[in-house]
């Protein structure tokens, strides 16, 4: 009988229509596929259980985060060898797992399932996000997702994003570290929206405070914070305090929704709207426009996915869904777009970004690696696992262009339909006057 790598990697093309890109290493120490290429390593048939009870990407994940498989060398060239052939044909495309009325395939499937032993499939990793139920994006749920994804321990955090505690695209211009991209990118905000003494700033989904911390110290606003996570609210108004800026900035643990004591000279969303989700995304423009002044300016920074021919049939992504972004939802600039104006506002510019959070979050998983004894100790294997693969995907997605960031800056118009925006902005002086 054929060693397990060997009928691993026939059964594979068998299924999937082609041979798997990247070498197998299984169970019994027996190796198959390309030399030199990345290696597969599939530790126990646990992993082809999952597959089978949950085939492509959440039986491959689950698998990842329980340990059971491992990838030994590149982990972005593997990712990317494999993200075409498993992650998007394994359930879907021509010759994948569904289309089992090919009686090969159907074959090369019942061979996998005595491979892997006609077990019950093990049970997700606990770091999976528990079953959900009730309604989309009620402030309950909205507060146990971001609970889910914020409260997991601010070491942890400090540990992947360094000193600058920013959770967002930094913006490689100058700096050549990731501390000085990130106060480039606090700035260039700051700049947009033309922040001077004394400005009432709204920062929503402020994270840890970088960006309240930044305008008030740097710019002299006085910046109101809001998250919904305990832990965050907890280290900002640490760190607030610590810089002696309590007089100039508020950090609350609230949901934008009640909000209530606009106007603001200025609304900030970084990283934030995608937790917003399509059904209430015009409630979440209506609410920011009723917040900000006549002149007012909002910078909304936010992931866009690219459209779908029918985007009825966008599905948010497995992995994503049920360990990192619990209920996050991504949409194409465009709709972005349009919702902000169907609730008022101007928009004045869309600055595409895409390539500088590919930088930032290989610097993240980087970030991951040196210290990844530190991170499973302060989480669990578990969750390191889950933040890595997550990051370097997501690296890899924003490369290829399946995913961008743009910064949106819009104004509330004047009654008389004045923006107050300089005739040539792309400077982004501090004085909305120059």
């Amino acid at each position: 009988m054929a060693d397990a790598a060997s009928r691993l990697t026939a059964l594979a093309q068998q299924l999937l229509g082609q041979p798997l890109p990247v070498r197998v290493r299984a169970w019994d120490g027996s190796e198959s596929g390309p030399p030199g290429a990345p290696v597969l390593v599939i530790k126990n048939r646990r992993v082809l259980r999952r597959l089978l009870w949950k085939p492509g990407e959440l039986g491959l994940a689950r698998a990842w985060v329980a340990g059971e498989l491992d990838i030994e060398g590149d982990l972005y060239a593997a990712l990317d060898l494999m993200a075409g052939l498993i992650w998007e044909r394994a359930t879907d495309a021509p010759g994948g797992l569904r289309a089992l009325r090919d009686p090969k395939v159907r074959a090369a499937a019942t061979d996998l399932l005595k491979l892997s032993r006609p077990w019950l499939p093990p049970a997700p990793p606990p770091e999976e996000v528990r079953a959900r139920s009730g309604t989309l994006h009620t402030r309950r749920r909205d507060k146990e997702a971001i609970s889910h994804h914020y409260d997991v321990g601010n070491d942890f955090y400090e540990l992947v994003l360094g000193p600058s505690m920013v959770y967002s695209c930094a913006y490689w211009e100058d700096a050549g570290t990731l501390e000085g991209a990130q106060r480039d990118k606090l700035d260039l905000v700051c700049r947009k929206l033309a922040l001077k003494e004394g400005d009432r700033l709204l920062d929503v989904g402020c994270g840890w405070g970088s960006m309240a911390i930044h305008a008030a110290r740097e710019y002299g606003a006085r910046v109101t914070g809001v998250t919904l996570s305990t832990e965050q609210a907890a280290y900002a108004r640490k760190r607030i305090a610590d810089e002696g800026l309590t007089d100039r900035v508020e950090i609350r643990v609230q949901d934008y929704r009640d909000v209530r004591d606009g106007p603001y000279d200025a609304i900030s969303s970084i990283g934030m709207a995608e937790h917003v989700g399509s059904v209430r995304y015009r409630e979440y423009a209506d609410d920011l426009f009723a917040l900000l002044k006549p002149g007012g300016r909002l910078l909304n920074h936010q992931i866009g996915r690219r459209p779908e021919k029918d985007e009825s049939a966008y599905e948010i992504d497995a992995f994503i869904d049920a360990y990192v972004f619990p209920d996050g939802e991504l949409a194409p600039v465009g709709r972005t777009l349009a919702i902000l104006e169907e609730a008022g506002f101007e928009a004045r510019d869309v600055e595409a970004l895409r390539e500088h959070y590919a930088l930032t979050l290989r610097q993240w998983v980087a970030n991951l690696e040196r210290g990844w004894e530190s991170a499973v100790k302060t989480v669990s294997p578990g969750r390191a696992r889950v933040w890595r693969l997550y990051m370097a995907a997501s690296a890899l997605s924003f490369e290829r262009n399946k995913i961008g960031v743009n910064q949106i800056l819009a104004v509330r118009p004047e009654p008389d339909g004045a923006s107050r925006m300089p005739l040539r902005a792309r400077a982004w002086k501090a004085d909305a006057t120059a």
